[in-house]
């Protein structure tokens, strides 16, 4: 079976690797729009979805898989920091607060489709001024989503988490893999 992660994230792609030892990146080159009234929860899911359906229309006969994650804080969705000052408001919305991280999954095959999404709990401890530009002077806040990662050095802000840990890395494995067998289970 021809599988094929519609991303080109190496967060993603090495968490794949737990579940599959073979599979092709290719990201999607769809614009990302979601209509304004979607629940932030719902976000990722429609992206992940419109993601895998791009890429599974040149692979019909592959399973394709697509994946989003957002960090929303109150009622905003955190993107990845467009400059340092991006990166400080984020950090400082985040700080001592609890926040949520949700990946949108979508699996794609023979004209088969299944979407669910994976939510994570997290709380950050206070942070101090300095801890927030050391961290934004590390570069490490800025290709993530709330301006932080959790496998790196954003890992020494969180006071907890309830949830998949994987998820906030940004693919949640072990509801995927359950999620794939499913769907493959049932395709005709």
């Amino acid at each position: 079976m021809d599988i094929i992660l519609a991303s080109a994230s190496p967060r993603r792609k090495e968490l794949l690797s737990n579940i599959f030892s073979d599979f092709r990146c290719i990201p999607s080159e769809i614009d990302e729009v979601v209509p304004e009234e979607t629940p932030l929860f719902e976000v990722p899911k429609i992206l992940a979805t419109q993601k895998a359906e791009d890429v599974a229309k040149n692979h019909p006969e592959s399973l394709v898989i697509g994946s989003d994650t957002v960090v929303i804080a109150g009622n905003e969705i955190l993107g990845k920091p467009i400059d340092d000052d991006d990166a400080r408001r984020m950090l400082s919305l985040l700080s001592g607060k609890i926040h949520y991280v949700v990946t949108g999954c979508a699996l794609f095959m023979n004209g088969e489709s299944y979407s669910f999404r994976e939510e994570t709990e997290v709380e950050f401890y206070p942070l101090s001024e300095e801890e927030i530009e050391n961290y934004i002077a590390s570069r490490e806040p800025f290709d993530k989503a709330g301006a932080y990662g959790i496998q790196g050095l954003g890992s020494l802000f969180v006071k907890g988490i309830d949830g998949d840990f994987f998820n906030v890395v940004g693919l949640p494995v072990a509801s995927l893999n359950r999620e794939i067998k499913e769907f493959l289970s049932k395709l005709p």
